[in-house]
């Protein structure tokens, strides 16, 4: 499920396996106040493009990484899923926001990883047990896919909510992605989101591709009617059992650029 060849407090969370920290917020005034609330947000108009292309992180704002534009980005019309519960999860996955949105934005933040220092001119000069070590470690770096989307009215919060549901749905895995390029997620289990914007969500998808299993990370962010979704692969770190998350790095700098 990839979007780029270069492949998103208070703490309430939700009930069950998923309140170990998925999604945050803070609620504590009167059936009144949340009357009010509701006509508000029902009011709100999404962000345009335009707007959207202001707010999402820009090359040289996250140290440590590259940001580019996203080239061919998937649609959710060719997206598909296994069990239809699923689906938010499979858009998460696939580097789009988890409902569609009135306006969205992509790029690809990939980890600004240093060359080799060895005496080596390319990996074909290098001894097998050497070439393969090198090749892990070259692909040991996290490239995140970032969606920022806008949505009219409360459908930022729906959207959060469609993604919840799905997390306690889906805990036994679907089939989904790109049609023609799905792929068999195994487990889906909750992670410790951030903690940033209004609330959020954090999980593993474990994905079994011929056997070969490997987790994927994600956390969607909402920041008012604005969300901010984080895809991060890392096929390194898959290939050798190592641990990575979406990059802390990545989520605060795209966040102070919400604020």
């Amino acid at each position: 499920m990839k979007r780029s060849p270069g492949v998103r407090t208070c703490a309430l969370a939700v009930g069950g396996v998923l309140s170990l920290a998925l999604i945050t917020g803070c609620s504590d005034g009167s059936s009144t106040d949340a009357s009010d609330t509701a006509r508000k947000a029902s009011t709100v108009k999404a962000l345009g493009t335009a707007e959207l292309k202001q707010r999402i992180l820009a090359q040289g704002e996250v140290d440590g990484y590259k940001v580019n534009a996203i080239g061919e980005a998937a649609t959710r019309s060719t997206i598909r899923s296994s069990d239809d519960k699923c689906r938010p999860l499979a858009y998460v996955l696939t580097g789009l926001a988890p409902a569609d949105p009135a306006s969205e934005i992509g790029r690809t933040v990939r980890e600004d990883k240093k060359d080799p220092t060895d005496d080596a001119t390319s990996l074909d000069d290098m001894a097998d047990g050497k070439f393969e070590s090198a090749l892990k470690d070259s692909l040991n770096l996290d490239i995140t896919s970032l969606d920022l989307s806008s949505y009219d009215g409360d459908g930022a919060r729906q959207a959060l909510r469609a993604l919840s549901t799905a997390l306690e749905s889906c805990t036994t895995g679907f089939t989904g992605g790109t049609s023609g390029d799905e792929q068999k997620v195994t487990k889906v289990t909750p992670a410790k989101a951030s903690g940033s914007g209004d609330e959020s969500i954090a999980f593993t998808a474990t994905t079994d591709m011929d056997g070969d299993k490997g987790p994927l990370h994600a956390e969607v962010v909402r920041y008012g009617n604005t969300v901010a979704t984080y895809f991060t692969m890392n096929i390194g770190a898959m290939m050798t059992g190592k641990t990575y998350t979406v990059p802390p790095a990545v989520i605060k700098a795209q966040s102070a650029k919400l604020k």
